[in-house]
C-alpha cells in the first residue's frame, strides 16, 4: 500500500465470438486487475483491418470514459494493461498495450514480467538500427517476434521462436489482425490464465477477471506454452514446455494476486488463511484480540486467530476513495498519508493485547505508524507476525525492489526491526512454510527474495533510467 513491494502490471485479452462489445469487456476486466497497477492502463481494439488503441496514466476509470470506449471502435479482439513500473518512466509512454506496424502486418503487445537479459537485447537491437520509444520490456519483447516473423510463417511460429532469446519473467498477450496469442515463460514466474464465455475464449493474469465479466475459468496457461485462439478455435503450442524447472513467485499468494482469485490450482484466499495458521503455529502469542492490515492482512489475520482461538475483528477503517496515484514518492509523504488511508477502531484495541498481522515489512515506515496509530487508541500491546519471510535480496522478475538498500531487514536483526516500529514482538513466517502455503498448485515456487537462490543468472545491469528520456506531451 505504502510500504509494500509492488507488482509490475496485468493483462487482458479476448476474442469474441458472440457479437459483444470487447471494449467494455476489457475495461470491466481490467477494474477486477487494477490492484496489479494503478500508474497507467490501456486498451487496444482490433477490427479485423486496423487496430486502435488507447492508453494514458493513471486508473482505468481515470484513463476511460463512455466517449473514449466508443471512439476505440467494434471489433472482434481486445487487449488491455493495468501497469506499475519497476523502473521510473514516463507513465503515458510507457503505458501499455504497445501497437506495432510493420511488413508483416501489425499486432498489439500486452506484457506482465521484467526480463533479466533487457540491457544485453537492448544493446544488440540498437546496435542493428532499432530505434526504441519506451523503456518497457514489450518494446523489446516486439522487436524480437517482429524481427522473427519476417522469416516465419505465422506469428505464432515468430513467438516461439523470439522465446529462445528472452530470459527472465513474461507473461504477455499479443493481438494480430486474425490471432488472439497468449504466452508465459517456460519458469511460470508470473500467472496467466484462459477463461471463456458463451462461444469467446479470454486471457487474463488473474481468474477475477473472469468473474467480473461473467465467464469461466478454464485452466491455467502452462509455463512455456504458446496459446493460440483464431476462427478456428483455441489450440496450443508446447515447445518451450518442461524445459526449464517451474519458479512461479510465492509472492502472488501472500500479496499480489486478489484472493478471490485461483492461481496455478491453489485459491489465493485459502493460501493466505494457510499462512495465518503456520504463523500462529511458529510464532504463538497470549493475546485477545487478532487484526489485519487492509486488505492483504486480513486473510492470515483469520487463520492466525483460528489456530489459536483467538477472537477476530476488524481493527481497521480503510479509506476505499483513495487510490495508491494519491500517494507521493518522499517517505514524509508516505508516512503521512498513512493515517489518511488507514484508521483504527479503538473500541477493538483499547486496553487490549493485539496480534497485528500483515503481509510484509520492506522499509518499515509503514509498519512503525501503524503501530503508533494502534497505540495511541489504546492498545496495551502490539505483537507483530508477518505472513512472509524477511526480504533479503532484490527481485529480477518483475517486482520494485531492485537493491537490498530499501530492505529494512539487510540491515537490523527481528528484534531491532521490532524495537524500531515500536511492536512488543515480530514474528516472519519460515522459508519452510512458505513454500507450504499453496498445496494444491504442481508448480516449484521462486523465493530468491528471500533466500538469494535466484532460478536464473542475476542480470548485469538493472538500471533503465538510463534510457529514459524526458517527453513532454
Amino acid at each position: 500500500m505504502f510500504d509494500k513491494i509492488h507488482e509490475e502490471c496485468g493483462v487482458f485479452g479476448i476474442y469474441d465470438n458472440d457479437g459483444h462489445d470487447v471494449a467494455a469487456a476489457t475495461y470491466y476486466a481490467l477494474f477486477a486487475l487494477q490492484h496489479r497497477g494503478q500508474e497507467s492502463c490501456g486498451i487496444a481494439i482490433n477490427d479485423a483491418r486496423t487496430i486502435t488503441v488507447y492508453r494514458d496514466g493513471g486508473l482505468v476509470n481515470d484513463v476511460f470514459d463512455k466517449d473514449i470506449l466508443a471512439s476505440l471502435g467494434k471489433g472482434k479482439m481486445a487487449v488491455g494493461h493495468v501497469r506499475y513500473g519497476t523502473s521510473p518512466s514516463n507513465k503515458r509512454v510507457d503505458a501499455q498495450p504497445l501497437v506495432v506496424n510493420h511488413v508483416k502486418g501489425c499486432m498489439a503487445i500486452a506484457n506482465n514480467g521484467s526480463l533479466t537479459n533487457y540491457s544485453q537485447l537492448r544493446e544488440k537491437l540498437e546496435l542493428s538500427g532499432s530505434i526504441f520509444h519506451t523503456t518497457s520490456d514489450s518494446e523489446i519483447i516486439a522487436y524480437e517476434i517482429t524481427r522473427e516473423r519476417l522469416h516465419t510463417s505465422s506469428i505464432e511460429d515468430a513467438i516461439c521462436n523470439a522465446m529462445y532469446h528472452l530470459e527472465g519473467s513474461y507473461s504477455f498477450v499479443v493481438m494480430s489482425p486474425a490471432k488472439l496469442i497468449a504466452a508465459r515463460d517456460p519458469r511460470g514466474f508470473r500467472p496467466l490464465c484462459i477463461g471463456k464465455r458463451n462461444n469467446s475464449y479470454m486471457f487474463a493474469s488473474e481468474s477475477c477477471a473472469f468473474d467480473n465479466i461473467g465467464a469461466t475459468f478454464i485452466r491455467d496457461v502452462m509455463p512455456g506454452e504458446i496459446v493460440i485462439i483464431d476462427e478456428n478455435g483455441i489450440r496450443s503450442i508446447t515447445t518451450h514446455c518442461n524445459t526449464k524447472p517451474s519458479s512461479l513467485c510465492v509472492f502472488e499468494f501472500i500479496y499480489f494476486a486478489r484472493p478471490d482469485s485461483v492461481v496455478d490450482g491453489s485459491s489465493v484466499h485459502t493460501a493466505r488463511i494457510r499462512a495465518g495458521r503456520f504463523l500462529a503455529q511458529e510464532h504463538p502469542v497470549e493475546a485477545d484480540v487478532v487484526i489485519g492490515v487492509p486488505d492483504s492482512g486480513i486473510d492470515a489475520a483469520i487463520g492466525y486467530a483460528q489456530e489459536l482461538g483467538i477472537d477476530y475483528e476488524l481493527g481497521f477503517i480503510k479509506n476505499k476513495y483513495i487510490g495508491r496515484t494519491f500517494i507521493q514518492p518522499t517517505q514524509a509523504d508516505r508516512e503521512d498519508k498513512v493515517r489518511i488511508k488507514l484508521n483504527p477502531i479503538s473500541s477493538v484495541v483499547a486496553g487490549k493485547r493485539v496480534v497485528l498481522i500483515d503481509d510484509s515489512i520492506v522499509r518499515g515506515t509503514t509498519s512503525k505508524q501503524i503501530v503508533k496509530m494502534l497505540r495511541d487508541a489504546g492498545a496495551k500491546e502490539v505483537h507483530m507476525r508477518i505472513s512472509c519471510p524477511p526480504f533479503m535480496f532484490p527481485c529480477f522478475y518483475g517486482t520494485d525492489i531492485d537493491s537490498q538498500d530499501k530492505l529494512i531487514a539487510c540491515k537490523y536483526s527481528i528484534e531491532e526491526i521490532a524495537e524500531h516500529i515500536g511492536a512488543d514482538s515480530l514474528g516472519y513466517l519460515s522459508i519452510e512454510n512458505v513454500v507450504k502455503l499453496a498445496a494444491e498448485t504442481k508448480l516449484n515456487f521462486c523465493t530468491s527474495c528471500f533466500t538469494g537462490n535466484y532460478p536464473t543468472e542475476s542480470p548485469t545491469s538493472t538500471v533503465k533510467s538510463k534510457y529514459l528520456c524526458k517527453i513532454s506531451e
